[in-house]
């Protein structure tokens, strides 16, 4: 549902925010597609009750998109385990220093949203689907965060098609790859990753985007062809931790037996599971019989918060 200033409703305290802010479009064959990315979401934001803010779609305020943008995050709760999500989608420039995303009127860049995002401890998920994005990702990247871009450098300057393959991606079930009954922000990153490269082998043009998701705080980034279903099977350099496993916890469409778990529950579930992915990083450093010794109390207690015990 979109936010009114005037209801007074009560929500549960793990609802979801969504802003999705639709970028300049420049030409008149982007609009079309940028509106039907702002269906999807709206779509999927009304599937999953979410609070709904758009940016950037319909007739131009006499605020601009930039001061609406910042108004609307400075209004979140900086606190709770109400998921915060921000959608960009639209195009995007690097000048060697300082990427920014295109709005009407004056531009956001990196890092002036870094900063509007320095005081939240919630679960925010950024995805930035401009081209040129990649330095979005090296300043938003943080703990509790989830950050997809649709390039790996911020030269990478042609427009980007990951942003409707994601969206696409978020509402479709065969984006499911663990079969849960609902679609991660990782699965439609990792759908979304191989739909734009097939759509540039068919097409016989030179791949001018390559997508990157980070969760782990460090920055780095990694590519889809870096999973195997959605666990990640390479680092990007000794010692760094794997990203994908918190990315893998975001749900904006919730399927029955998530919404079954209390906000308590499914917190204590999200802490096992990276707990258990940690481990599995470690087996290889660790007595067999040690790890298996330890695997096994965190999935009994995984299996308990489902009713398994």
């Amino acid at each position: 549902m979109v936010a009114s200033a005037t209801q007074a409703v009560e929500v549960p305290v793990d609802r979801s925010t969504v802003i999705v802010v639709a970028g300049a479009p420049g030409e008149a064959e982007f609009a079309s597609v940028f509106e039907g990315e702002v269906k999807v979401w709206a779509g999927l934001c009304a599937l999953a009750d979410a609070k709904l803010i758009m940016v950037g779609s319909g007739v131009a305020e006499a605020m601009s998109d930039h001061d609406r943008l910042k108004q609307a995050i400075a209004a979140e709760p900086k606190d709770g385990p109400g998921e915060f999500w921000i959608v960009l989608f639209g195009h995007g420039t690097f000048d060697g220093k300082e990427a920014k995303f295109n709005l009407r009127g004056p531009d956001v860049s990196s890092g002036e949203l870094a900063e509007w995002l320095k005081p939240f401890h919630r679960p925010l998920a950024i995805i930035d689907t401009s081209s040129a994005s990649a330095p979005f990702l090296n300043k938003l990247a943080g703990p509790n965060r989830a950050i997809v871009t649709s390039t790996r450098s911020g030269f990478e300057q042609n427009y980007s098609r990951f942003g409707k393959y994601f969206a696409e991606a978020m509402a479709d079930s065969a984006s499911d790859l663990d079969k849960d009954g609902q679609v991660s922000l990782l699965e439609a990153f990792l759908s979304a990753a191989r739909r734009t490269e097939e759509f540039y082998k068919t097409e016989g043009r030179l791949v001018t985007e390559h997508a990157l998701i980070d969760d782990n705080g460090d920055g780095l980034g990694t590519p889809a062809a870096w999973f195997k279903g959605v666990r990640a099977t390479k680092q990007a350099k000794e010692g760094a931790a794997l990203d994908g496993t918190r990315a893998n916890q975001f749900f904006l469409v919730r399927s029955a037996a998530e919404k079954q778990l209390t906000a308590d529950a499914r917190a204590r579930r999200d802490e096992l599971e990276r707990a258990v992915a940690k481990l599995r990083e470690a087996k290889p450093r660790m007595v067999e019989e040690t790890y298996f010794s330890e695997l096994e109390k965190l999935l009994v207690e995984l299996a308990g918060l489902y009713g398994g015990t």
